[in-house]
């Protein structure tokens, strides 16, 4: 379909404002986290300071924790149950279906008190684990729906030859499927990552000790504990943000890839 020049001139328009729009308040937190003012020595050393004086160093690794145990056992469970319910055929299959999209779809404001006093009563609150398990099964609710969608797109002839050829069912998914699966996964795993890092909520309704709070939650508790001044929390703010830009740079590519290929899939 040909493009006419005045309609091409107004995509790049639209699409230039809606730029500016995302990247200035990124531009004016960097510009801030670099400045000067009563609190804030000014440049590099304000990262410094807002490193020392904030605990950050406390914050990110709970959140290095957090994020690594829940991207991890997400990822296995979801690609398991993705594989199940995606390439095989067994009793009660759409109905477990549906309770994995009545997952994806509740959102965690209705359960985090009801899930508090469960977990208070197995003792779990205050821990680590109470910040990892509700977040695994959040992850596994859409890992499944996202990977169950990826397999049943697969060629049959795949699985069929795998068969034939006297493949188990842990053989014909880790030598034959998971190869070509790797863009989805790492999409899964990407998405995984930026949503643990960056929840908030179950955090702050599950831990009260300082050293259980996450990095997202610690900054929070930095502008008004630790700080008055906007230049502070904006470094904090940068150092919070930062593990979250370079893990999607290291990825980025295998990112793209996952979701052009889920886009044209039928």
């Amino acid at each position: 379909m040909r493009v006419g020049r005045g309609e091409q001139v107004a995509n790049y328009v639209v699409l230039a404002v809606f730029a500016v729009l995302a990247v200035y308040p990124i531009v004016t937190v960097l510009v801030s986290a670099f400045g000067h003012d009563a609190g804030a020595p000014g440049g590099l050393a304000n990262f410094r300071e807002a490193w020392d004086v904030g605990h950050f160093g406390t914050y990110l690794r709970t959140s290095v924790v957090v994020s690594l145990i829940v991207v991890s056992v997400a990822t296995v469970l979801s690609l398991l149950a993705g594989y199940a319910l995606g390439t095989m055929r067994f009793r009660g299959a759409t109905v477990l279906f549906y309770v994995f999209l009545l997952g994806i779809m509740m959102p965690a404001e209705a359960v985090v008190v009801p899930l508090y006093f469960d977990l208070r009563s197995l003792g779990l609150t205050d821990t680590v684990w109470a910040i990892v398990l509700p977040q695994i099964a959040q992850s596994v609710a859409f890992g499944t729906f996202w990977l169950r969608a990826y397999f049943r797109t697969t060629h049959r002839s795949m699985v069929e030859a795998a068969r034939l050829d006297g493949a188990s069912s842990w053989t014909t998914l880790w030598k034959v499927l998971l190869p070509p699966a790797r863009p989805a996964v790492t999409t899964f795993v990407v998405l995984s990552f930026m949503w643990t890092w960056n929840e908030f909520l179950i955090p702050l309704v599950m831990v009260t000790d300082d050293s259980l709070r996450t990095a997202p939650l610690g900054l929070a508790f930095f502008q008004g504990q630790y700080t008055q001044g906007f230049t502070l929390l904006a470094a904090g703010a940068v150092l919070v943000a930062l593990p979250v830009v370079i893990v999607y740079l290291f990825l980025q590519r295998h990112f793209i890839a996952g979701m052009l290929e889920g886009s044209v899939r039928e």
